[in-house]
């Protein structure tokens, strides 16, 4: 099938930039793999007049609108791309190829946990690593922060104090945080305890502790490190890999480059949303899927 603009993702960020495509008369083509990054998440949070509401309900509601523009959604996913003429061909799952003008990889990321019995279980939830995100929910109440990195475990110390007056640092890796660190923590009020963790202990409330090889340290959240890596093998036949993402000298994911606004160094292909930004929140990317299908549609003006 043949479409102007193919959008793939169909989050907050890809639902964001096919409305604004389909506004601007284009055709435009979802594919969606049905994989959010949030979908454990009981709701979005700071994105203005939908506080609170659920990942899967915001996806519901820009399904529905963006559906009024005329605008197609495949529920399947990208396995590869390729150059045809002056099209991008790309295949899906299903083996659907879809010839585009334009591309839009807004495909997100998947977040990679440390190997800790029950941290998947509770993933979202009473497991988080966002305190723009979760915090709020967890306020003022017993929180530990998993330590596989110095440097990211100081500064998370420091940071989610400021929800909690009560917190430990728990550290996974031996030798993980240096004298200095240790220090800043202490002097932030922040507990330091050896690890490794083993375990998540919970009842039908959510986390209760943590447990490691010492004994239980009693919390209602665990706050990880994730390693994000961006859904983005299916662009390798357009010449674009992802390239490491780092935070204070730790290479924490990877991530598409891209510029200003979204282009990537494939000729015409985007990027927004957590597949070039992983820290980005929901609100953002959506701005980021807006601003990328208006250079889109400059690009094609001529």
């Amino acid at each position: 099938m043949n479409t102007d603009a193919l959008v793939i993702g169909g989050g907050a960020a890809g639902l964001a930039a096919a409305t604004t495509l389909a506004r601007a008369r284009l055709s435009v083509t979802v594919v969606d793999g049905g994989e959010p990054r949030n979908a454990p998440a009981e709701g979005v949070h700071a994105f203005l007049t939908r506080d609170g509401l659920a990942p899967a309900e915001l996806v519901r509601i820009g399904r529905e609108q963006l559906a009024q523009y005329g605008a197609t959604t495949l529920d399947d996913a990208a396995v590869s791309t390729a150059r045809d003429g002056e099209r991008i061909a790309v295949t899906l799952a299903s083996g659907t190829v879809v010839r585009t003008r334009r591309l839009l990889v807004a495909s997100g990321v998947v977040d990679r946990l440390p190997d800790v019995d029950g941290l998947h279980e509770h993933w979202g939830k009473g497991v988080v690593h966002c305190p723009f995100c979760h915090g709020w929910e967890v306020r003022e109440r017993p929180l530990v922060i998993l330590a596989t990195d110095g440097a990211l475990a100081a500064h998370a110390g420091r940071l989610w104090r400021r929800w909690t007056d009560d917190l430990t640092v728990v550290r996974h890796t031996p030798g993980v945080l240096n004298a200095e660190q240790e220090q800043a923590l202490a002097e932030a009020g922040v507990k330091v305890v050896d690890g490794p963790a083993v375990a998540i202990e919970s009842d039908d409330a959510g986390v209760t502790a943590i447990r490691t090889a010492d004994g239980a340290v009693p919390c209602a959240a665990v706050v990880v490190p994730t390693f994000v890596e961006a859904r983005a093998g299916f662009l390798a036949g357009l010449g674009l890999e992802p390239e490491p993402l780092e935070m204070m000298g730790t290479v924490v994911g990877t991530r598409v480059a891209t510029g200003p606004v979204g282009a990537t160094a494939a000729d015409g292909v985007w990027a927004a949303g957590n597949v070039a930004d992983p820290f980005a929140q929901v609100v953002a990317a959506a701005a980021a899927g807006n601003q990328a299908a208006a250079a889109m549609v400059f690009s094609l003006a001529g």
